[in-house]
């Protein structure tokens, strides 16, 4: 019998944490093996972020970056681009109602690969 998995067991999960840790080393941008290092906690540590604390920590033209879910709870008055590992379908309309982009993180990555102005919210 095989021993306890450690981390997250979803490959979907598993190959993003890869692609972060690769792109990091790559492109010398410690950002994206941090935000590896945020989404291979277990799923109770993960963060859930709402619409109102997104509004709230965020200026016009952000570009943010949640390792965990993005909800609906809450108002989104600015125009950002948000790359989160999952959103809701309220969370997701919001952002694109207030003139905003919802990006996966892989996609954010690959047009940023650096990492330069990402602001991570946990």
């Amino acid at each position: 019998m095989p021993p306890n998995p450690t981390g997250p067991t979803n490959i979907q999960l598993r190959m993003l944490i890869r692609f972060l840790r690769k792109a990091a080393k790559s492109n010398e941008a410690p950002i994206w093996a941090y935000v590896a290092d945020l989404l291979a906690r277990p799923r109770r540590q993960r963060v859930a972020v709402g619409l109102g604390k997104l509004n709230r920590l965020v200026n016009d033209g952000d570009v943010v970056v949640i390792p965990g879910k993005l909800l609906g709870n809450g108002r989104l008055q600015k125009r950002v681009t948000v790359a989160a590992l999952a959103a809701s379908r309220s969370a997701a309309e919001a952002v694109v109602k207030s003139g905003g982009r919802l990006v996966p993180i892989s996609n954010l990555v690959r047009e940023n690969p650096k990492g330069t102005n990402v602001k991570i919210v946990i």
